[in-house]
């Protein structure tokens, strides 16, 4: 009898229609014993943040090396004599082919600061197949370019009610990456391994259910090795909810990348959070639950607690200085650019 079994399943979209059919080939659990066929079980995860940290690591660090490390899980890794440069520009070039945007022209940002993206529901359907590659293919993108990542994110809220304005709107960030193709990450060798996160917040932003978009970003030293935009879970009821809510995700993001840290002997303390909201970094202060707070789901309390417990603080940060601006909504070229530069973006 064979010891293996193929499982297979599907999946099914918003509209309880199959989305996609997968199959696994898996091992029969009574087959198998204790000691004999496995000690302890776990799964290899290679971790975005941990191979920035890693490649950021190598400066301080002795490595062993079996040659010069220049692909590594498709990122294209490219080590000079001050620093590092990641990025995906082979994946952007297939990108273009694959999608006909070879004779297309570029534009300077990835989504126009006058969209607002709705279901649209008189618009004209477009093939479900074609989107949601696209999507997937642009998500996989973000590892190399968090310029953009929240307009990714916004198009791939619609993958399962696809029109033919959100399909422009996904085909203009291919348009932004046909003229920045080069475009990646620079970590360079000089600078200090002090932590430090960006938390901002896009207030009802989203135009179907009105939730909000937590959006943070982490900084080691003047390396960028974490970042993310994703819509809240509930309704926000004020603007700082919706920001305190965001930084308890930083929050969450940065102990466990300090826990990372501490693999390669770098200790860190009261690592600061960056909020441009008074009363948000007022409610990460005040000991005392109010009936304005109390609502709020209650897993993201415990960044009060780590407060008190000086793992992080919650500092003020100006709006025009905010990092995370980038992962929040549309910007204009200007600011766009200020911030790509910021956060380690070159060509």
């Amino acid at each position: 009898m064979k010891k293996t079994k193929r499982v297979f399943r599907n999946k099914l979209d918003d509209q309880v229609n199959i989305g996609q059919t997968k199959a696994r080939l898996v091992a029969r659990r009574y087959f198998q014993f204790e000691v004999i066929d496995f000690g302890v079980t776990f799964a290899l995860i290679a971790h975005l943040v941990a191979i920035c940290i890693l490649l950021v690591q190598q400066s301080k660090f002795e490595m062993s090396m079996m040659g010069e490390l220049t692909f590594f899980l498709g990122l294209q890794v490219k080590q000079l004599k001050d620093g590092t440069f990641i990025s995906q520009t082979k994946y952007t070039r297939d990108l273009m082919k694959k999608f006909g945007m070879e004779e297309k022209s570029s534009v300077k940002i990835p989504m126009n600061t006058s969209v607002k993206m709705d279901m649209d529901v008189d618009g004209k359907p477009v093939d479900q197949t074609r989107y949601i590659t696209l999507i997937g293919s642009l998500l996989y993108l973000t590892a190399s370019r968090p310029d953009i990542t929240f307009a990714v994110g916004v198009c791939a809220r619609f993958q399962y009610a696809r029109k033919e304005s959100h399909m422009i709107a996904a085909k203009r960030i291919l348009k932004y990456l046909k003229g920045s193709q080069e475009v990646g990450l620079w970590y360079p060798k000089e600078g200090g391994f002090k932590l430090i996160g960006y938390s901002a917040s896009d207030y009802a932003g989203c135009r179907v259910d009105r939730k909000s978009t937590s959006d943070t970003c982490q900084m080691l030293g003047n390396r960028l090795i974490s970042w993310f935009s994703k819509k809240q879970n509930s309704i926000a009821t004020s603007t700082a909810e919706a920001e305190y809510i965001a930084a308890g995700s930083c929050c969450a993001q940065i102990l466990w990348t300090r826990q990372q840290l501490r693999d390669y002997e770098v200790e860190e303390k009261e690592i600061p959070i960056m909020c441009d909201n008074t009363s948000a970094i007022a409610i990460t202060q005040n000991p005392v639950l109010h009936s304005k707070t109390k609502h709020i789901d209650v897993r993201y309390h415990f960044i009060r607690d780590h407060v008190e417990k000086k793992d992080i603080t919650v500092e003020y940060i100006s709006t025009d200085k905010q990092l995370a601006d980038i992962f929040t909504k549309p910007l204009c070229e200007s600011k766009f650019e200020e911030l790509k530069h910021e956060l380690g973006l070159i060509e």
